[in-house]
C-alpha cells in the first residue's frame, strides 16, 4: 500500500498479443481468399516456365522430348532417334553450313551463353558498375531482356532503369566487356529505354574480300554502290548520289583498296558514259595513274593545272544547277548528262601542304564550291586524306559519308566520324595493321557508325579493270540534250 493506494510489486512487461487482421476474417472469406492466393500462385509458376521455355527452347524442349521418348519407346529407340539426329545435323551443315549455322548452332550457342555468362552474372555486374540505383529501399536495375548469339558477337538487349541514359551504358562498356569475357562492347539504342550490347568475341574481317566480277550491266544505283561487306555479312554500299564521301587513314590504312572498290563497281557505267570520273593525284600519279583509262580527265600534280580542273568543275556545277533551276531538284540518269565523280588523293596537297598561298586558297574554294552545292547536279567528291586536323581541312562538315580507317589517336575518331562515336563503339584507332580496308563508317542522319571491309584490289585487277575500260572511246549518252555535252565536258 502506498498512500492508501495499492501498487503491483511486480508488473507484466510483455508485449500485447497483435491477431493478424485475416484472422478477423469470415470463414468463408478466408476460404475464397486461399483459393486466389493458389491460382494466382500457379498463374505466376505457368509463367515463369513459359519464359523459361522460350529463353531457353532448345536446351528444355530436347531434353523433353527425350525423356518422353524413353518412357513411350524405351531406350534403344531413343538412342537410334538420336544417331539418326545426328547424321541428319551433319548432311545439313555439308549441305548449307550458313543455314545450319543460323537456325541450329547459334540457337544452341544462344541458350549456353543466356544460362551460363550473362544470367549469373547480370545481377552482380550491374551494381559493381552503379548501373542499378537503390530509391526508397527498393532497388531499381536493368532487365536483361534477350540475348542472340552470332559466333562472333552476342547481341543482349537490355531494358534500362527510369531516368538512364545510354551514355550512363557507353561509359562502361570497356568494363562490362570484360566482366562478360568479350573483346569489346558497343551500345546502340534501339527505342527508347531499350538498348543493345553487343559482346564482341572474334574479328569477322580478318580476311581480305576479292572483287567481283565486272559486270556488263551498265545499271549502277548511285544511291547503293557496293564496295566491300559490314561485319554482320552485308554489302557494304556508299551513297554518292547527293552525298559526298570523305576517306581517312594512316599510310597503309587501305585508303587505295575503298577507291578502287568504287571505281570497280562504277566501270561498267564509266564505260557506257553514264557517269564521268575526274582525278587528281598530287602524288605525280602513283595511285591514279594504275587505272588511267578509268578517268575521263586526270592531273598528276598538285599545282596550277589542278586548280584549274578544280574551278572549271566548280564552274560546271553553277551552270548545271542554274539549268535544272525551276526543272528538278536533284539529278537523274533522264537528263542525258553524265554523273561525274571527282577523286582527289591525298587532299591535304591541295589545300594544306601547297607553298603557294594563292594557289592553296583558290583550291580550298573551288573544292567547297562542288562539295557544298554539287549535290543536286550531279556531283560528288570523294576526298582521301590522312590527317583529319581542322589545320589540314576545315570543311570536313560538307562530307555527309565519312569513312575512318586505321587512325593514330583517339581524338581523330572524333574529328572524323563526330562527336561520342568512340564513346559508342568505334575505335578506328584500334584497327590493326594487318586488315587494311577495315574503316568505321558514319553517314549524316544515322547515330550508329558501321564497321565494313573494302574489297581487296590487286594489280592484277588494275589491269583486267583497264583492258574492260579500254574499247571506251566515248564518254556521251546518246540521249544527251544537243549543247549539253560540251556544257558537261
Amino acid at each position: 500500500m502506498n498512500g492508501g493506494k495499492w501498487v503491483d510489486p511486480a508488473p507484466f512487461e510483455g508485449v500485447r498479443p497483435r491477431v493478424p487482421w485475416w484472422m478477423l476474417l469470415p470463414g468463408r472469406v478466408k476460404w475464397l481468399a486461399g483459393v486466389l492466393a493458389l491460382v494466382w500462385l500457379a498463374v505466376v509458376v505457368v509463367v515463369r516456365l513459359v519464359l523459361v521455355v522460350v529463353r531457353y527452347p532448345v536446351a528444355t524442349l530436347v531434353p523433353a522430348l527425350a525423356a518422353w521418348c524413353w518412357l513411350r519407346f524405351g531406350l534403344s529407340p531413343l538412342v537410334l532417334a538420336v544417331l539418326s539426329l545426328v547424321c541428319a545435323l551433319t548432311v545439313w551443315y555439308g549441305l548449307a553450313r550458313e543455314s545450319f549455322l543460323r537456325h541450329c548452332w547459334y540457337r544452341l550457342l544462344t541458350d549456353w551463353r543466356r544460362a551460363t555468362v550473362y544470367v549469373p552474372r547480370w545481377r552482380t555486374v550491374v551494381r559493381l558498375a552503379e548501373l542499378s540505383k537503390d530509391s526508397r529501399g527498393r532497388e531499381h536495375r536493368p532487365v536483361l531482356r534477350r540475348v542472340r548469339s552470332e559466333g562472333w558477337r552476342d547481341r543482349v538487349r537490355v531494358r534500362m532503369i527510369p531516368a538512364q541514359s545510354p551514355e550512363a551504358w557507353e561509359l562502361r562498356r570497356e568494363g562490362l566487356a570484360h566482366s562478360f569475357g568479350a573483346r569489346s562492347c558497343r551500345v546502340r539504342v534501339l527505342r527508347p529505354r531499350v538498348v543493345e550490347l553487343d559482346f564482341v568475341h572474334r574479328d569477322p574481317l580478318l580476311r581480305p574480300l576479292p572483287v567481283p566480277p565486272l559486270s556488263e550491266s551498265a545499271e549502277v544505283d548511285l544511291r547503293r554502290v557496293t564496295v566491300g561487306r559490314t561485319e554482320s555479312g552485308k554489302p557494304w554500299r556508299l551513297r554518292l548520289l547527293g552525298s559526298q564521301v570523305l576517306v581517312v587513314g594512316v599510310p597503309g590504312a587501305g585508303k587505295g583498296s575503298v577507291l578502287w572498290s568504287l571505281v570497280w563497281q562504277l566501270a561498267p557505267a564509266v564505260r557506257a558514259g553514264m557517269v564521268r570520273l575526274v582525278g587528281i593525284d598530287p602524288k605525280g600519279g602513283m595511285e591514279l595513274g594504275q587505272c588511267p583509262d578509268a578517268f575521263d580527265r586526270v592531273v598528276y600534280d598538285n599545282g596550277p593545272d589542278a586548280v584549274d580542273l578544280l574551278e572549271e568543275m566548280a564552274a560546271e556545277v553553277k551552270e548545271r544547277a542554274s539549268r535544272y533551276r525551276g526543272v528538278r531538284r536533284l539529278w537523274a540518269r533522264s537528263t542525258g548528262e553524265p554523273f561525274t565523280v571527282l577523286v582527289v588523293d591525298e587532299l591535304a596537297d591541295l589545300i594544306a601542304y601547297q607553298q603557294d598561298k594563292q594557289i592553296r586558297e583558290r583550291a580550298a574554294r573551288a573544292i567547297q564550291t562542288i562539295t557544298s552545292q554539287g549535290r543536286a547536279p550531279g556531283y560528288a567528291v570523294v576526298g582521301l586524306v590522312q590527317d583529319p586536323r581542322k589545320e589540314v581541312i576545315s570543311f570536313r562538315h560538307l562530307f555527309t559519308t565519312r569513312v575512318a580507317l586505321r587512325l593514330d589517336e583517339p581524338q581523330q575518331v572524333d574529328m572524323v566520324l563526330g562527336d561520342s562515336v568512340r564513346q559508342r563503339g568505334a575505335a578506328a584507332h584500334e584497327i590493326s595493321e594487318n586488315t587494311p580496308g577495315v574503316a568505321w563508317v558514319k553517314t549524316d542522319g544515322q547515330r550508329e557508325p558501321d564497321r565494313a571491309r573494302a574489297f581487296h584490289v590487286t594489280d592484277a585487277d588494275l589491269v583486267e579493270l583497264g583492258v574492260f575500260l579500254a574499247p571506251a572511246t566515248v564518254h556521251d549518252l546518246p540521249t544527251r540534250p544537243d549543247g549539253a555535252g560540251e556544257a558537261a565536258a
